[in-house]
């Protein structure tokens, strides 16, 4: 049987091009205008994110990007194509990257693996999201597959769905956390991205389960698939598990909140309390992330552990993302192959 000819793209959420105040107010305005971000009526989402969001967080945010900015540029870029490279070294076929919002973006992705194969065949999409959201993973799917439509490619696009709850990822996560086990610690804090609760139930293809139905995310349902809070306990609760971690010595909360009615607990707010209830030495990781980037480096590395020091706290490790450790590396190359090779349940339909 003759092998189809395949291309391999990893897609990652996106960066301002520089810490430049210009850069990262176009990119905001990107990120911010995305009607599944902020999904209210255009003409109100133009008025809040143009005309008050964005004047007053690019200033903020053009420092905090400051803050982290490497000599290769963004941390998020630099270990994405780090990633890439990685991957690459797995594979015959090309592997690209792509960026939901910013630059490369899908049409220089598809551009480039055409480059490399002009009767390209099939595109492996992998979206670099752990967990179903509306504003992430669904998003970035969507987008790619509206460039791939719009320019009329030729070639079948395939999607990786979400892996939170897949062994292969389990293990590389639980294997990023394992050395920082061997210090003295209070508690493990699981923090990940928040999303408003209106995207839960926007989410839940029921739409009788999420968030209507007492101890819902325990509760089973086709909602699942598609649930960004079931899917983090998930997370949480089959690393805990592999690492045998007791439910008394970590926590789970969310961060990087916009607005009201979002998902509870708050990372900020809990940081200030733990201090207050006797947990003084935490280790914190952030696993909606796989790669190191402005919500881990600088939202909880730096302006987390200033709170968590300021209110009492003795001990703060932050824990980095995946990045390019090795077991992640062979998760995504696994995932791949298993499907290039017509046995894989990592494809999402």
């Amino acid at each position: 049987m003759q092998k189809i000819k395949r291309g391999i793209l990893l897609m990652n959420l996106g960066s301002p091009d520089s810490t430049s105040v210009k850069d990262v107010r176009g990119y905001l305005n990107e990120f911010l205008m995305d009607e599944k971000v902020i999904d209210i009526p255009f003409m109100a989402r133009a008025l809040l994110v143009r005309g008050i969001i964005v004047p007053f967080r690019a200033p903020k945010s053009a420092e905090a990007y400051k803050t982290i900015w490497t000599k290769g540029g963004s941390p998020l870029i630099v270990l994405t194509k780090e990633l890439q490279k990685a991957v690459q070294e797995k594979f015959d076929e090309p592997v690209e990257m792509i960026m939901r919002y910013g630059n490369p973006d899908p049409a220089e992705g598809f551009e480039k693996l055409l480059k490399a194969v002009p009767d390209l065949e099939e595109v492996i999409l992998f979206p670099l999201y752990p967990h179903y959201a509306m504003s992430s993973y669904e998003t970035a799917v969507e987008y790619a597959y509206e460039i791939h439509k719009k320019n009329k490619y030729g070639f079948k696009l395939t999607t990786i769905k979400p892996f939170y709850n897949d062994a292969n990822y389990i293990d590389a996560l639980a294997a990023s956390i394992q050395p920082y086990l061997d210090q003295e610690y209070d508690q493990i804090v699981f923090s990940y991205h928040g999303i408003p609760e209106r995207h839960i139930r926007k989410s839940d293809t029921t739409k009788t389960h999420c968030l209507q139905v007492n101890n819902c995310c325990n509760v089973d349902s086709l909602a699942h698939a598609t649930c960004y809070r079931h899917q983090v306990f998930t997370t949480t609760k089959l690393v805990t598990q592999k690492l045998n971690i007791p439910q008394n010595k970590y926590s789970l909360s969310f961060q990087s909140r916009l607005g009201k009615g979002w998902l509870q607990p708050f990372t900020d707010i809990r940081l200030e309390e733990l201090p207050k209830e006797g947990i003084k030495k935490i280790l914190i990781l952030c696993p909606a992330f796989v790669s190191d980037c402005l919500e881990t480096l600088e939202e909880i590395a730096e302006r987390g552990k200033e709170t968590f020091l300021h209110a009492g706290g003795e001990s703060f490790t932050m824990i980095p993302c995946l990045n390019t450790h090795p077991l992640w590396v062979e998760a995504i190359s696994k995932w791949i192959k298993e499907y290039e090779a017509g046995n894989s349940e990592m494809i999402f339909s």
